[in-house]
């Protein structure tokens, strides 16, 4: 009997008219940014209730330009959380300033608001909240917060397309909003990433930043006024974008069709922590936590079973905190317990559009036996 196609955590979704209109970008012959781009950013900004949407080459180059956009340097203080993928804080420590980690919720496992709170001081400048698996931070609360301080706001929205705080759609209100195209992410560009904003001023300045500082003159000579980079989208990651965006609504619906399955069918026997569930999330992952403090074996070992099994399981993330450069800049163990828990024990079980209900009865059957044998 033959073995089971390998289920991976993620896979993009990707049909045949996008991978056509690929095609059709590489015999136009232009094939860094052009046409395709500005027909993206178009779409973005409808997408996002017409603010203005500028893309770079991944959603780290646009929160990086975030960060610059709203003048962040030496002497300030960001305020952000450490379950994030460490670009979140790479970034911060790129443009000079000074990481503040606040510990996350039990519950949602996104920054805890009222911590966040406590933790600003005379140097905080900015607030960089991250959606977790797609779980939004509650915006209303932390637009309060923000406004009270007089603080500006980059949402790190990248695992967060499509999904909605308070019933409206993440990236249409608020101040800064960067988010993904990454392969693994609800939709794709290959790679690529992008900034909502709030003026074109800030719009042509991202173009600057993202583009080695160089402005076009009407001479159609040119100036240069700011040290930027080379972080441009190409028009054919844009083609791939503009595909995806059509399908964004299907994506999402898909994937919370696949988180209902999963409540409904894993054994609550088994010890797993489920994620909250909440109508707000995009279900960008699917996250347990793991009762290591039960098992014989731990998480690596259930992820190489899991894989025996026919099932990829990722990790989505170690606390930042305890990695070597930040354990180098005074951070320790103990300081954040509720990132460094969940941290430790989270485990991303196989969720994206191309799988069917009958795939997550096979991940959740292998994960019993998994369990049951790590129990025993």
């Amino acid at each position: 009997m033959s073995q089971p196609e390998f289920l991976p955590f993620t896979k993009p979704t990707l049909d045949e008219e996008t991978i056509q209109s690929v095609a059709n970008v590489l015999r136009s012959g232009w094939i860094t940014s052009g046409p395709k781009v500005q027909e993206f950013e178009a779409a973005l900004s409808e997408h996002f209730g017409g603010r203005p949407v500028r893309v770079a080459n991944s959603a780290t180059a646009a929160l990086e330009i975030g960060l610059r956009l709203m003048g962040i340097g030496p002497g300030d203080e960001v305020i952000t959380t450490p379950l994030t993928w460490v670009a979140t804080v790479n970034v911060i420590l790129k443009v000079g300033a000074t990481p503040v980690l606040v510990d996350i919720d039990p519950a949602t496992r996104n920054i805890d608001l009222d911590l966040l709170e406590k933790a600003i001081t005379p140097n905080t400048r900015a607030l960089l909240p991250v959606d977790l698996a797609g779980l939004p931070v509650d915006r209303k609360r932390l637009y309060e917060i923000a406004g009270a301080h007089n603080l500006r706001v980059l949402e790190d929205a990248a695992q967060s397309q499509g999904a909605t705080s308070h019933g409206e759609r993440i990236g249409t209100k608020g101040d800064l909003c960067s988010v993904s195209f990454h392969p693994n992410k609800n939709i794709t560009s290959i790679e690529g990433g992008a900034l909502v904003m709030n003026t074109l001023d800030e719009a042509r300045e991202f173009e600057k930043w993202r583009l080695q500082g160089v402005e076009r003159l009407p001479d159609g000579t040119m100036d240069v006024t700011l040290p930027g980079g080379k972080c441009n989208l190409t028009d054919v990651a844009a083609a791939v974008g503009l595909g995806q965006l059509k399908r964004i609504v299907e994506f999402n619906t898909k994937r919370t069709r696949l988180a209902h399955r999963y409540f409904d069918r894993l054994n609550r026997d088994l010890g797993l922590e489920l994620p909250v569930w909440s109508d707000d999330s995009n279900w960008h992952m699917f996250q347990p936590l793991l009762p290591l403090e039960r098992m014989k074996f731990g998480r690596g070992e259930f992820i190489a079973k899991m894989k025996d099994k026919g099932i990829g399981v990722g990790v989505h993330y170690p606390a930042l905190h305890l990695f070597t450069l930040f354990r180098a800049m005074g951070y320790s163990e103990g300081q954040y317990p509720v990132a460094e828990r969940v941290g430790a024990s989270t485990v991303s079980l196989p969720l994206f559009p191309g799988m069917s209900p009958e795939d997550v009865d096979r991940v959740c059957e292998a994960l019993e036996q998994v369990m049951k044998e790590a129990l025993a």
